[in-house]
């Protein structure tokens, strides 16, 4: 009777060893098994400040889920432009792009001409400027739009630079739009640029 029940004792202790040596090389398959693939998006390499978005400034990464808008790819002949800074490793979505910006409420852009090419030049989207009119020499320059956002800089239809100067994009109120709509009719505009931030 004692070896009967040593028999059942030893085949039942193999029966639990083999379902436990099975258990273990489940584990170990579903812990070393490739991960499923996630949906890759750009993210930044860089902290980045608004203006030409150069391919090179971007790396893809798995995000699960991606955000909504999320951009896969960009071609390098696209000539996209950032809209608004970004942080490094924040992942590049179409609502950062100018083409697709929204304008914050009570805003619109307004293109204007600055007189002076030279210092138009400086300029990028993004950079923060405040439009100086002069009406008359001699007579101090009044400001006008303080504070306004570059949103993008339109290329000159031809190499040569206008005889009225350098045309670039604003994001004003609609009462800054009508002052700078009379002002470019008979007043002589220049900038000041508010240094970027630290």
């Amino acid at each position: 009777m004692i070896r009967s029940w040593l028999t059942r004792y030893g085949r039942r202790r193999r029966l639990v060893a083999a379902a436990l040596a099975a258990v273990s090389v489940l584990a170990a398959f579903l812990a070393t098994r490739p991960a499923a693939s996630a949906p890759t998006v750009l993210v930044a390499s860089r902290d980045l400040a608004a203006g030409p978005l150069d391919p090179a400034d971007f790396h893809p990464a798995a995000l699960v889920p991606p955000p909504a808008g999320a951009v896969r790819a960009i071609s390098p002949s696209s000539a996209q432009t950032l809209a608004t800074p970004m942080r490094r490793g924040e992942p590049l979505t179409d609502a950062r792009l100018l083409s697709s910006y929204r304008l914050p409420p009570g805003l619109v852009a307004t293109p204007v001409r600055i007189s002076d090419p030279a210092a138009a030049a400086l300029l990028s989207p993004g950079s923060t400027i405040t439009l100086l009119a002069s009406y008359a020499e001699g007579v101090p320059a009044r400001q006008i739009a303080p504070d306004s956002q570059v949103l993008t800089i339109p290329k000159a239809a031809s190499s040569s630079s206008s005889p009225e100067g350098s045309l670039i994009v604003l994001a004003t109120t609609i009462t800054q739009a009508a002052e700078l709509a009379t002002a470019q009719a008979h007043a002589r505009l220049s900038i000041t640029i508010k240094p970027n931030p630290g």
